[in-house]
């Protein structure tokens, strides 16, 4: 449903979110009949205050679909996402496993709890865990539990995260990253349905919706020998993909309207995001995806202050921004070329402006080391010819290591090249 409404206050205008969801350009129906210069308002009090001339406009359209989607649900307009939103909502009324395809940083596992939320486990757990993120030699024990004394230092008994979220879902994120001697436990646990703790004689069942996620082409996977065929198969009972961000430029709006609704501190005005800071983001390439944009939003609402508009020298990309002072000792809006680069591809800034940004303004030693560490590792991984093994050999760290380091680069917005095996 679509409207709008006088008060004393002002007009409002309001959707629903199952409009929002699935057919959102009707909004601008509403939009284009409303007068100017108005409140967009949601449940809950969340509003912005509009300054359009066309009422139908990017960001009126786009604050509107942010304003109507409930916190941490997706937040979509491109015609794309919609259709994989649906999707997903008939998915969710079935059991079926899921793997969700995508770049780093898309939003996969907003996606997986959109169809936990939507399914009849919604009031069981969800449990996420990254695959990659976790020692090899623990994954196991992790995953299926282990009793007490199975393995040194296992001084207590655990029943794992299949038996946590049983009656639930499990997130398994980062699939592809499972050592593939485990990957045969995993099958056995989605057919039979039950688990078998380390130390353990007995299996144990478990009813668990399994939902993977993959940020790297699973099919070669399989035909490279990295990946269990008969897993993949398992896994991939409906596959979905969510593309690159810059792959949706219809989404980047309404997202960074939410984004902004999300993180706008207490008690504070949610500024308006300007049609030429809308341009501006519409022309990145967003090579760490949905979290790079987050990053940016975050980091314009603290440059821009107290005041009422983004604008686009509130927004910086991929670098970290510093408050450029004037001759006169005041403080400027930092432009996005008055920053210090991490990527090692972009010019480096004056070494004096290097200097003050590490001493003037505080640098923490963890920043530095991380920066540092950013452009040994694409410094090799370019000397090596983009081959990972060759630069992971190098750097005296393992192709798994180095995949993560370069997985972490771009979600931090940091332009890395693939590199090949």
């Amino acid at each position: 449903m679509v409207g709008s409404f006088g008060s004393s206050a002002g007009t409002y205008v309001y959707a629903s979110e199952e409009c929002v969801q699935h057919d959102p350009r009707k909004i601008a129906i509403a939009l284009e009949r409303a007068p100017h210069n108005e409140l967009i308002r949601a449940p809950g009090g969340r509003q912005f205050t509009l300054r359009y001339v066309d009422g139908a406009s990017e960001g009126a359209l786009a604050a509107l679909l942010a304003c109507a989607a409930p916190a941490g649900t997706p937040v979509a307009a491109d015609p794309e996402s919609l259709s994989v939103l649906a999707l997903a909502e008939r998915i969710a009324a079935s059991d079926i496993p899921v793997l969700i395809n995508g770049p780093t940083g898309t939003g996969k596992e907003v996606l997986s709890r959109f169809i936990h939320d939507r399914s009849r486990r919604a009031d069981k757990p969800f449990i996420a865990i990254n695959c990659a993120a976790m020692p090899e030699t623990m994954l196991e024990a992790l995953l299926f539990g282990h009793q007490k004394g199975a393995f040194t230092g296992a001084n207590a008994a655990s029943e794992g995260f299949f038996r946590a979220a049983d009656g639930g879902t499990l997130l398994l994120d980062e699939i592809a990253e499972m050592p593939i001697s485990l990957q045969a436990k995993l099958l056995r646990a989605l057919q039979e349905g039950e688990v078998l703790p380390l130390g353990a004689t007995q299996p144990v069942k478990v009813d668990v919706r399994v939902i993977a996620c993959a940020n790297r082409d699973l099919p070669l996977e399989v035909e490279e020998g990295r990946f269990r065929a008969d897993l993949y198969y398992r896994l991939n009972v409906f596959p979905l993909s969510l593309g690159a961000l810059c792959e949706r430029p219809e989404d980047i709006a309404p997202l960074a309207f939410a984004m902004m609704l999300r993180h706008v501190p207490r008690g504070m005005n949610t500024p308006w995001i300007s049609d030429a800071a809308i341009t501006l983001l519409a022309q990145h390439t967003w090579p760490g995806n949905v979290r790079e944009l987050e990053n940016v939003v975050r980091r314009a609402l603290l440059l821009a202050g107290d005041a009422p508009e983004i604008l686009p020298q509130h927004i910086v990309f991929d670098r970290p921004a510093r408050l450029v002072t004037d001759r006169n000792g005041a403080q400027a809006a930092p432009m996005p070329g008055t920053v210090t680069p991490i990527n090692p591809a972009v010019p480096a800034a004056p070494a004096e402006i290097v200097a003050d940004d590490m001493g003037a303004s505080g640098a923490k030693l963890s920043n530095i080391v991380q920066i540092s560490e950013a452009r040994a590792i694409l410094a090799t991984l370019e000397a090596c010819g983009g081959s990972r093994v060759a630069a992971a050999r190098q750097l005296g760290i393992s192709e798994r290591t180095l995949r993560y380091r370069l997985a972490s680069f771009r979600e931090a917005g940091i332009a890395v090249a693939g590199g090949r095996r």
